[in-house]
């Protein structure tokens, strides 16, 4: 009967220390777990502020491309303007005509 009873206590230490090993891997596991959510949570928060500056990036560019528009509404506006006065000061010059050099009297 002791003997049965030290067979016991010594099968049941085992297990106590299989426990104890089990329990450390699990801790372990779930350190390691812990670990990558927090490189997961920064990297997100590193990604989110990169689309921020994304956003600004891409709301600048837009305010320039209707500046641009602008300007491009604006130079074509002054090119018909130039057209219609060149056209005008062609007809204006075309009033005027030059006299023959060689029907002049000396």
């Amino acid at each position: 009967m002791i003997d049965a009873s030290e067979t016991k206590v010594h099968s049941g230490s085992d297990l106590v220390s299989q426990a104890g090993a089990t329990m450390n891997a699990i801790v372990s596991g779930v350190s390691r777990g812990s670990d990558v959510l927090q490189q997961i949570t920064a990297a997100t928060g590193e990604q989110s502020d990169g689309i921020g500056q994304v956003n600004v990036a891409v709301a600048e560019l837009d305010r320039m491309t209707q500046e641009n528009a602008a300007l491009v509404e604006e130079s074509s506006a002054a090119a018909e303007r130039l057209e219609e006065q060149s056209q005008r000061l062609a007809e204006v010059v075309g009033a005027f005509s030059l006299a023959d050099s060689t029907s002049r009297a000396p």
